[in-house]
């Protein structure tokens, strides 16, 4: 068991020392010699991303609680703001040490592949004078150094934006100083015209920081980053109706740079006086400011690889993945068709998200069409369902669009994309004041024959083609008639602000969705209470909401056998005796980021199975807009089934839950043929697309769908020689 940072919880766990120990995970990602190197680079990339984005926004909030003196205690474990404040400070700073310790790994693998990253005391004389010289003539010129004292005031440290501090001596005793290492250069420095050694911007800076500050004599020199509260709130002004919303959002943007800080960032030990000055001007405790020996930002090492010739960029990286396009060439361009007759369901990144875009396409020019409705979270820049969606305007089609303006991080791109839409002639709402749009939900509208049809298109991930590569997500595609009428009541109640909706299969939060949740998991109660046997299996990304920790345990405490995928936080404690002893846990981190949620109610194919784009986690159930839909066709509950099966038995990236709170790595049953389910997915994928002829009829009956699928799982195992346990399943 690799070791935790973690004290022992009892019943629940708190959530934000759930999100760290799933940041851990990532982390420890990083350690495994089994990753190629520039993988295990990206993953301490990730865990340095996630850190920040958790630090502006979930100590942001936490911080802001205390400053405003609230006395409201985490709902899980009792602990106050300023509690949980404290044990977030303890458990992080270990954290850096793990990082440093990961990234001085890494490099030193980097070297026996001639890959350096060389620190400016390691350099050559001819080196450092080649250096000197472009920083003296390429980079001191655009620096922008401050002294600080009465005439100069302590300037605006902008978020994570990297600074060199200093202790400058004068005739009169010492003061401190600051440069900004300027955003726009390019980090990485090249030392040879191969692309294999390295410095880094702020490195060079650092050196040479005493040619910056003149007569100054510079004592000490650090790199440090600033990071700053950026949880921003957006609905408390919005209550004035007549506000521009887009106007408002960018308004917010700029607002987010001049927060309060929450943390500083040190790239070595400093002297008490500096480390004092620099609490006291931004307003920090000592348990604010961490030592990092990995570099402070983190960012270029997603990029690094176009650094680096081909052949030594490909042995550092797994094998490249590319999304199987499940549907046969000759039919690719019929997916109106092929939509209006038998269920279709795409595994991401397994599976391509091209079939999706090519049907909004055709969708786009079709005269049959009447409308498209979509709801938008995360779109990539260059987006091509949006450039479909805007064609589709201009054809004359119904294009409506509901458009979320407050996607953390993705704000301005959003607000980019919303002015398009409209300057193109879509209809583009933006949701409810207190209620982010946070679903998955398609609807097309057709004409046949006069009659109105719909296919509907309902998944767990964002319309991002970029993130469709990373992600596992689910994506179905259906022409039954009762989910397209569903899905063309949610898009009339949006439109008119109405969240009390009535759906015959959808559930929809905030009305419908924690409420089935509930319901179903007392039916399965009920079965177990009656002598039956009751099973629940879920999987999504966090398990936060009290009313549904508490119902599960009152299901497993009833004979009901629980197993849950949870990727991140976890608040509730499986194993414990006579407590949560039939409740299971795991989590699976590997190459792509684990997104879809599944919610399996019963066995077998009398199951219930909805795939949604919400998670057991308040905001979903309570404070945002979130699609579940269910899985009716048979085939398509099969294939679902057996991938659970998959992520339960992996023994590669799975992570045990334990009743102390602290995760286990799961080891391999047999090491020469590891249980990856996102190797076998893979597989899957490419095996169907293999199996499945080009004039295949996709719309066929369910017996032959079936019967294709068990053959394909057959050939799947017998080449991985996988044995899959039910489960009952």
């Amino acid at each position: 068991m690799l070791e935790g940072l973690f004290e022992t919880p009892a019943y629940m766990q708190n959530r934000e020392l759930s999100w760290l120990k799933f940041n851990e995970r990532v982390l420890m990602e990083a350690n495994r010699t089994e990753v190629p190197l520039l993988e295990r680079l990206k993953f301490i990339s990730i865990f340095s991303s996630n850190l920040d984005e958790f630090v502006m926004i979930r100590v942001g909030s936490l911080s802001d609680s205390v400053l405003l003196g609230s006395e409201l205690s985490d709902t899980k474990t009792g602990m106050s703001v300023k509690e949980q404040l404290d044990e977030v400070y303890r458990v992080i700073a270990p954290m850096y040490n793990l990082a440093g310790h990961a990234f001085s790994s890494v490099m030193q693998g980097l070297l026996k592949h001639g890959v350096e990253f060389v620190k400016m005391q390691d350099l050559s004389g001819s080196e450092l004078k080649t250096l000197k010289s472009h920083f003296i003539h390429n980079v001191m010129p655009l620096l922008s150094p401050s002294i600080i004292d009465t005439k100069h005031p302590f300037p605006h440290i902008q978020n994570k934006q990297l600074h060199i501090a200093v202790t400058l001596e004068k005739k009169k005793g010492t003061t401190f100083g600051l440069i900004a290492v300027p955003a726009e250069f390019d980090r990485l420095i090249p030392l040879d015209g191969k692309g294999t050694r390295f410095v880094l911007l702020e490195d060079l800076i650092l050196h040479f920081a005493d040619l910056v500050f003149g007569s100054y004599g510079v004592l000490e020199k650090s790199i440090i980053a600033v990071t700053r509260n950026a949880d921003v709130g957006t609905d408390e002004e919005l209550l004035d109706e007549g506000i521009d919303f887009r106007q408002h959002m960018k308004a917010l943007l700029k607002k987010r740079q001049r927060l309060s800080p929450v943390r500083l960032e040190v790239g070595n030990k400093i002297s008490i006086e500096l480390f004092d000055f620099l609490r006291a001007k931004l307003f920090l405790e000592p348990a604010q400011v961490f030592y990092s020996t990995a570099p402070l930002d983190l960012s270029f090492c997603l990029s690094f690889g176009r650094y680096l010739d081909k052949e030594t960029y490909e042995r550092l990286i797994w094998q490249p993945h590319v999304p199987v396009n499940p549907i046969p060439p000759a039919q690719r361009n019929d997916m109106l068709s092929l939509s209006s007759g038998k269920d279709m369901l795409f595994s991401l990144p397994f599976e391509s998200i091209a079939p999706f875009l090519s049907l909004i396409r055709q969708a786009a020019g079709d005269p049959s069409v009447l409308s498209i409705k979509i709801t938008l979270y995360r779109l990539d820049a260059q987006s091509k369902l949006a450039e479909s969606l805007i064609l589709a305007a201009e054809n004359g089609k119904e294009v409506v669009v509901l458009m979320e303006l407050r996607a953390r991080f993705d704000e301005s791109n959003n607000i980019e994309w919303a002015s398009r839409f409209e300057e193109a002639g879509c209809r583009v709402i933006y949701g409810l004041v207190g209620y982010k749009c946070h679903s998955k939900l398609c609807l097309i509208t057709r004409k046949i024959s006069g009659r109105i049809s719909y296919i509907t298109q309902v998944g767990t991930g964002n319309y991002n083609e970029k993130t469709a590569k990373l992600y596992t997500d689910l994506s179905l595609i259906t022409a039954n008639q009762d989910i397209g009428r569903d899905a063309a009541s949610f898009f009339k109640n949006m439109l008119i602000g109405n969240l009390e909706g009535e759906y015959t299969h959808l559930w929809v939060a905030p009305s419908g969705f924690k409420t089935n949740i509930l319901n179903s998991i007392e039916k399965e109660k009920q079965k177990a209470l009656s002598g039956g046997t009751g099973r629940i299996t879920i999987k999504c990304n966090s398990l936060t909401d009290r009313d549904i920790i508490e119902k599960l345990v009152e299901a497993g405490d009833s004979g009901v056998e629980i197993l849950m995928n949870i990727r991140g936080i976890c608040c509730l404690v499986p194993g414990l005796p006579n407590v949560t002893d039939n409740i299971h846990v795991l989590s699976i981190v590997g190459q792509f980021l684990e997104h879809a949620r599944i919610f399996c109610f019963g066995s077998g194919l009398s199951a219930d199975i909805y795939i949604s784009s919400g998670d057991f986690m308040t905001r979903n159930t309570v404070r945002r807009i979130e699609v579940a839909c269910p899985i009716l066709d048979q085939d398509i509950k099969t294939r679902i089934l057996w991938m659970l099966d998959v992520m339960f038995n992996d023994d590669t990236n799975a992570w045990d839950l334990l009743s102390d709170g602290n995760y286990i790595l799961r080891k391999p049953v047999d090491h020469e043929n590891p249980r990856s389910s996102q190797s076998i997915f893979t597989l899957e994928a490419r095996n169907r697309a293999t199996l499945m002829p080009d004039d295949a009829d996709l719309s066929r009956s369910g017996s032959a769908g079936l019967s294709l699928f068990k053959s394909l799982k057959k050939s799947i195992r017998s080449i991985l020689r996988l044995k899959v346990e039910t489960r009952g399943h």
